[in-house]
């Protein structure tokens, strides 16, 4: 089965959850059976990098670098190229790509959508960007012979608001082995076991400055707080951001990291947290439960629905509440038998095979499905 894949801005190693989803998942395919042509964006794919990664084939089509553009046009671009090359199968990634979704079955294409969460409600879009999201949302629910959510909140929504029926397939994690080695914490000066861990995109929604005062109220002299991600320093948010780790001690920014530098972090906090305001299924969740990490995280529908201990949330936006969770969790990381338990736990429910196997089967629905009669 040959399938045609857009909605991500690039891979491997590029930042995103959708990225991080996408680079897990199309390998595993590949292996099963599937040839897989993932399209990702001039800015983010070199014409120096290989077209080749694990048996996935990866095909540069420009993408202007707008903020609110760039995944339309890219999108449309590539749907150009598949009413042309005529794959079984079109899997377009989130809402705002999803927009060409009509598109792609007016020309005679099979379409299979994966909503990754209601991205309209992202702080940074302004009025008019959310209401494209919307109706990207409401065209690509409405077109594709098949849907993919990848949570149960993100199913009922599809329900409730399209009255169209989705299959749920959630993000996965693959299981790391911790590493003891230490040259990342070296070059950032910071002790095992002594550091609360972020690891997320520079944006209004992944709530930094919450974080940042949080910790600053928490009084953690002995620890540090360190910020995974890459972060634009001239964007308002970079700026606030930047002066905020500034003002507090024991704040370190990272910028992105990637392969063994991030394994070395994960691997050695003491906890991890993510007091976001807006996720699909956070997949840095998953990452950090993969190495038998305690997580603190925001009581959003999303993060709730991992299913962690209650005294494991607290309320959005809460900064003091959160202050507290720092200190107890800070103060007593998880014992090894605890951490085997957690990744024995995250191992059971968020396999990545099973998750491409899934997969297949709703290919193989939408691919002998030409219209949809649920």
């Amino acid at each position: 089965m040959r399938v045609l894949v857009l909605g991500l801005r690039g891979m491997p190693g590029v930042e995103g959850g959708v990225e991080s989803h996408a680079q897990e998942l199309y390998p595993r395919l590949a292996k099963l059976g599937c040839q897989v042509e993932v399209a990702v964006r001039t800015p983010f794919h070199h014409r120096d990098q290989p077209t080749q990664w694990h048996g996935v084939h990866l095909r540069r089509f420009w993408a202007p670098r707008i903020a609110g553009l760039e995944a339309l046009v890219h999108s449309v671009i590539v749907i150009g190229y598949a009413a042309l090359s005529r794959p079984d199968v079109v899997h377009i990634h989130a809402v705002g790509p999803a927009m060409v979704t009509p598109l792609a079955r007016l020309v005679g294409l099979r379409v299979v959508v994966t909503h990754h969460g209601p991205d309209y409600e992202r702080e940074k879009w302004g009025w008019f960007a959310e209401r494209v999201l919307r109706l990207g949302e409401a065209l690509g629910m409405r077109y594709a012979n098949a849907r993919i959510a990848i949570s149960r909140t993100i199913v009922r929504l599809i329900e409730r608001k399209h009255r169209k029926s989705a299959e749920l397939i959630p993000n996965g994690v693959r299981q790391q082995a911790p590493r003891s080695s230490r040259v990342i914490l070296d070059e950032l000066g910071i002790e095992p076991r002594k550091y609360v861990l972020q690891v997320s995109r520079f944006v209004p929604e992944k709530r930094q400055l919450d974080l940042i005062e949080a910790f600053r109220c928490a009084g953690l002299a002995d620890c540090h707080l360190v910020l995974v991600g890459s972060l634009d320093p001239r964007s308002a948010y970079g700026k606030r951001v930047t002066a905020a780790a500034a003002e507090v001690d024991n704040v370190v920014l990272t910028g992105f990291r990637t392969g063994v530098a991030l394994e070395e972090l994960y691997s050695q906090a003491a906890l991890f947290v993510l007091p976001s305001s807006h996720e699909g299924l956070p997949i840095a969740i998953l990452e950090a439960l993969s190495y038998g990490l305690r997580v603190i995280a925001s009581d959003i529908d999303a993060n709730v629905e991992i299913g962690l201990p209650p005294r494991q949330y607290f309320p959005l936006g809460d900064v003091g509440a959160l202050a507290m969770r720092l200190r107890h969790g800070a103060c007593s990381p998880v014992s090894e038998v605890e951490s085997i338990r957690i990744r024995q736990w995250t191992r059971e429910k968020y396999d990545w095979d099973r998750i491409a196997e899934s997969t297949f089967d709703v290919y193989r629905a939408a691919a002998t499905r030409p219209t949809d009669h649920r």
